[in-house]
């Protein structure tokens, strides 16, 4: 299970996506907004790092203006790593080498059909684990030490 989630600066991108995931098959809780309006974006990546905190999805897909409100948001949730990415390679090696479990996209950066590109390629990598675990290891002690 996916979680989505933007504010009024990605909205469309999330609206794209959501047609992307219908088509292809793959389950996703729309965790807002609905029409457009107005939202903070920390709230919005509150409710989609929490579904994944609590198993209910096992990544997420967040949408604001550049990503990157997303992405500091999203980072200061324990076991979240979020990236903000705007091109296919970045999407790719995010999960398989950072095991990142939410991609950030900016409405205002990528057009809709390089996003649905981006979504493509990140839940379609799975992390590699070997060395680059260490290195989540290495991330996830200073995330339980802080």
């Amino acid at each position: 299970m996916i979680a989505l989630g933007t504010d009024h600066g990605g909205f469309h991108l999330k609206e794209a996506a959501k047609e992307f995931l219908k088509e292809k098959g793959i389950e996703f809780i729309d965790f807002g907004i609905y029409e457009g309006e107005t939202a903070d974006y920390p709230d919005i990546a509150s409710v989609v790092c929490e579904a994944i905190q609590s198993g209910k999805c096992e990544c997420g897909l967040l949408f604001c203006g550049t990503g990157i409100g997303m992405s500091i948001a999203a980072n200061k949730h324990k076991g979240i790593r979020a990236a903000c990415c705007s091109d296919y390679f970045s999407a790719k090696y995010t999960r398989i080498h950072n095991d990142a479990n939410v991609l950030c996209l900016g409405g205002r950066v990528v057009g809709a059909g390089l996003a649905l590109e981006l979504i493509d390629a990140f839940l379609g990598s799975e992390f590699e684990g070997g060395r680059h675990a260490r290195r989540i290891d290495k991330i996830t002690e200073i995330e339980n030490k802080n």
